[in-house]
């Protein structure tokens, strides 16, 4: 692609006078002008250490009523699209601090890039996680060819033993943070989006408080054109970004803990240098709700067979709440950054959202406790095309009159309208039956 200078005063004033880097991090890097080359830079330098990820186009289009493009980074070789900014600053370390190695403290997707591409690069990784730390995690780690060390039961205590052995043996301790090298790596997602997709009116990207991909993205896309409208999507029990926006610094909200379900999303906002391209050259940030995110997690499931966790599938949850109406009839680009979630907790994900969705319901009612009285309930039940997926009968604690069974049904149905005529074939039958509310 070739390289025009075009809005790089733009970009200067995003970036002008801002604080050194706080001490977070002991990578000595300098906040500098992000440009347009840097990132042209960036992708040049890692094309050959990540995957070019697909952007195709979505059959929830018509779903949505508009052209729905998903830039599925979930398909990187960790499952995230930390491993862009990951791997070009691992590639920008001085040879000698490549020689010595790197250490991290965390299970996030961050750290699981890191363990990956310094393993490709040959350079010695090391990674610090609390005893509490999923096994998968740690599992996928030493796979990754890290040597995984388990140590305190916090993530402050593997923070602090990592900074320890680090400052011993001449270690290079990273931390997510938004230097100009991993900014300009994670903002290749928005060179690839632009030349994947023609005509484009609006991308969507995931932000909360590491909102680097959206920051970086949006330096990249604001350049090539700058009538894109670029939009960032938190969630409202964490709206992290809306607040330091807000403060015109970064917030340190000691309530948003990174939960296990919403993962990056919910951490603090962590640099200035990505809240302030945010400020300058996001068009819109917006927050929805966990029962939107949840839905969003079954509609790419379902029509993408794609299983993304809360930070993938959050950009379209914006679409499925219907947090963008000006969005009707334009070409939209949604980028799905990540995959990682753990099995017990997709269980939990997808039985929620069907039941937000109207596709599994509870009804319970009292019946005879005689032959065939069952039978018919379950006649009805197939009749009106219901799978049973759980019935239990209660005898001893019925209430009502003596010889009846209290019947509680759980039961899989299409849609909305499928759950409408099952209820009221149920009451036409049962006056007594009571719909058990999610």
């Amino acid at each position: 692609m070739k390289i025009v200078s075009r809005n790089e005063e733009l970009l200067r004033d995003a970036l002008s006078c801002l604080p050194q880097p706080s001490s977070r991090t002991s990578l000595a890097s300098c906040n500098k002008l992000i440009r347009f080359e840097d990132i042209s830079a960036a992708a040049f330098k890692i094309q050959c250490g990540v995957q070019k990820t697909p952007c195709m186009y979505s059959r929830l289009s018509k779903q949505y009523g508009m052209d729905i493009y998903l830039k599925k980074e979930f398909l990187q070789y960790t499952g995230s699209v930390k491993e862009r900014g990951v791997l070009y600053l691992l590639m920008s370390l001085p040879q000698e601090q490549q020689r010595k190695g790197v250490i991290v403290a965390s299970d996030s997707n961050f750290s699981m890039a890191v363990a990956y591409h310094a393993s490709e690069l040959r350079v010695p990784v090391f990674v610090i996680m609390s005893t509490s730390t999923a096994p998968g995690r740690v599992r996928m780690c030493r796979e990754y060819g890290a040597m995984v060390i388990s140590y305190g039961t916090t993530a402050k205590d593997s923070q602090v033993h990592a900074r320890r052995l680090a400052q011993e043996n001449g270690y290079l301790y990273l931390e997510e943070e938004d230097s100009a090298v991993y900014l300009s790596g994670l903002g290749t997602v928005g060179l690839e989006v632009y030349e994947q997709v023609p005509k484009l009116d609006a991308v969507i990207f995931p932000a909360g408080g590491h909102c680097g991909l959206l920051a970086g993205s949006a330096a990249a896309l604001k350049h090539l054109n700058p009538h894109i409208s670029v939009i960032g999507v938190e969630s409202e029990s964490f709206p992290v970004l809306q607040q330091s926006l807000k403060a015109g610094h970064p917030t340190d909200d000691q309530a948003c803990n990174n939960h296990h379900f919403y993962g990056d999303v919910s951490g603090v906002c962590f640099g200035s240098n990505s809240l302030q391209l945010t400020g300058k050259l996001v068009d819109k940030v917006v927050a929805v709700r966990e029962e939107d995110i949840l839905i969003s997690m079954l509609r790419l499931l379902e029509y993408e067979r794609a299983t993304v966790d809360a930070e993938g599938a959050i950009g379209l949850a914006a679409l499925v709440a219907g947090k963008l109406p000006e969005l009707k009839g334009k070409r939209v680009a949604v980028v799905i950054c990540s995959g990682n979630l753990e099995l017990h907790l997709l269980q939990q994900c997808i039985a929620r959202a069907l039941t937000l969705d109207n596709r599994v319901c509870r009804f319970s009612l009292v019946i005879s406790d005689c032959p065939g009285d069952m039978s018919k309930l379950l006649e009805i039940l197939a009749r009106e095309e219901a799978r049973v997926l759980d019935i239990k009968q209660e005898r001893t604690f019925v209430t009502s009159e003596l010889f009846t069974v209290e019947v509680i049904c759980t039961v899989e149905t299409r849609d909305k309208i499928h759950t409408a005529q099952l209820r009221n074939a149920l009451l036409e039958r049962y006056p007594t039956t009571a719909w058990i509310e999610r």
